[in-house]
């Protein structure tokens, strides 16, 4: 029988678990090579035997996505399934235009087939797009739990940029494991706020594995919470869908792949950041969500930042730097960073493009309107060492941190620095605690 030769196109994250619930064993498919954006300089691997499976006996090759066109000729590929996300519809249809021109079938898998099916009740929290404040929904969701005695397994949303092998199932409960793992700024920026919660967080590559070692935790496990990334729908199947939607971007929610299926898969959409979003743009958002998902409840959220040395702020000239990806692919041109330097009164936002090096100069030429921010880069140690070389080659009285973790404890910052951080404070109701007490009786959860 002839194979359907597949390309999987992908950023190290949904192209991996696509492959493993969709095809991996799929005597029907041959899974010929992978292509990766988004995440600089995860091309040039292969996806291991080891988590390929029988059918892939040396593994599959994993090619940047520039290459796509020559490799559908190279190898007569049948089709191309796209497996990453946070991109607007219109790229969406230029890729699919790209792939037919060459010959091959353009495809998208649905959740029927790569949602995995927990013993454990399950919550997704989800967005729209990078940066809409989902980690803080999270972070808020599970907080509730754990006051109420409810054990609560995290389980991130995949980012595994190093060993792969080595990465199949990741279990994190202390400080210490990120360093075991060889995290990431990136990951850290996403593990740290639940371990210091109390909150074990899982991650990797088999997500399958991964699921059943987190329903059978050595520390309990009352419920999974699927902290999504991007705006990519869950793996799992979720007992209670969480969506969060931007009001800085407005219209964002039916124009980008896949959030508007998140849009219209939740069974709760907060609108979060309205403490500072346009009262248009806040209408917007809550229109179109009626449009597409009119039984939806809707949970108003503000994201209200503290600031640990606002001295440092007023009146003075200062770098901020913020979330990566926020910033990269998210297409967001300001961040906690940058609200918290409006509000304590800098006297100058110092631009630090005179001042990059490295492999933050290609971070800036890949997304130019990332402007006169710093993204908190660093999916590699030289990486890690651009920014902090960077940091340090700026002229400014103060850096403002805008990430979710302490940048000093990754990387030595010189000048006078302080952290801003935020959490979701919802407004009214219905709100988070009155959802989640419903979910609690509905799976008898109570402690």
């Amino acid at each position: 029988m002839s194979r359907t030769k597949v390309i999987i196109m992908g950023a190290a994250g949904r192209d991996f678990h696509n492959f493993n619930t969709y095809y991996r064993d799929d005597e029907r498919y041959e899974v010929v090579a992978f292509t990766a954006t988004q995440i600089p300089d995860i091309h040039g691997r292969r996806y291991p035997a080891e988590l390929a499976g029988r059918l892939y006996p040396e593994g599959i090759p994993i090619y940047d996505q520039s290459e796509l066109v020559d490799l559908i000729k190279l190898y007569d590929v049948d089709e191309c399934v796209l497996s990453y996300s946070d991109v607007p519809y219109e790229y969406v249809m230029n890729l699919s235009a790209m792939v037919n021109a060459a010959g091959a079938n353009f495809a998208l898998l649905g959740p029927k087939r790569t949602m995995l099916q927990s013993s454990k009740p399950v919550i997704a929290v989800c967005a729209t797009r990078t940066g809409t404040g989902k980690s803080q929904t999270s972070r808020k969701v599970a907080e509730i739990l754990l006051s109420r005695g409810i054990r609560v397994v995290a389980v991130r949303h995949p980012m595994p940029y190093g060993d792969l092998a080595a990465q199949k199932v990741q279990r994190f409960s202390t400080i210490d494991d990120l360093a075991k793992h060889k995290c990431t700024i990136e990951e850290m920026e996403e593990y740290e706020p639940h371990i210091v919660r109390g909150n074990v967080v899982y991650a990797g590559v088999d997500y399958e594995a991964i699921l059943r070692e987190a329903e059978n935790d050595p520390e309990g496990c009352d419920v999974i919470l699927w902290d999504g990334g991007n705006n990519d729908f869950p793996f799992y199947k979720p007992d209670l869908h969480i969506t969060v939607a931007d009001p800085h971007r407005p219209g964002h929610e039916l124009t980008y792949y896949p959030g508007e299926v998140n849009l219209r898969m939740a069974d709760v959409v907060v609108i979060n950041k309205i403490d500072s979003a346009h009262p248009e743009n806040i209408e917007t958002v809550r229109r179109n969500i009626r449009k597409v998902n009119p039984t939806a409840l809707i949970v108003d959220a503000a994201s209200p930042i503290r600031v640990e040395k606002p001295e440092l702020i007023q009146g003075k000239r200062v770098l901020i730097v913020e979330d990566g990806p926020t910033l990269t692919h998210g297409e967001m041109k300001l961040g906690a960073g940058t609200i918290a330097a409006q509000k304590y009164g800098a006297a100058e936002i110092v631009d630090p493009r005179s001042a990059v090096v490295g492999k933050l100069e290609e971070t800036f030429a890949v997304y130019p309107h990332i402007g006169a921010l710093l993204p908190a880069m660093g999916y590699s140690d030289e990486q890690r060492a651009d920014l902090e070389a960077t940091i340090a080659n700026v002229d400014c009285d103060a850096v403002i941190i805008g990430t979710p973790i302490d940048l000093n404890r990754v990387v030595k910052i010189k000048q006078p620095n302080t952290r801003v951080f935020y959490d979701l404070q919802e407004i009214g109701s219905p709100n988070l605690e009155e959802i989640l007490e419903d979910f609690i009786q509905r799976h008898r959860l109570s402690k």
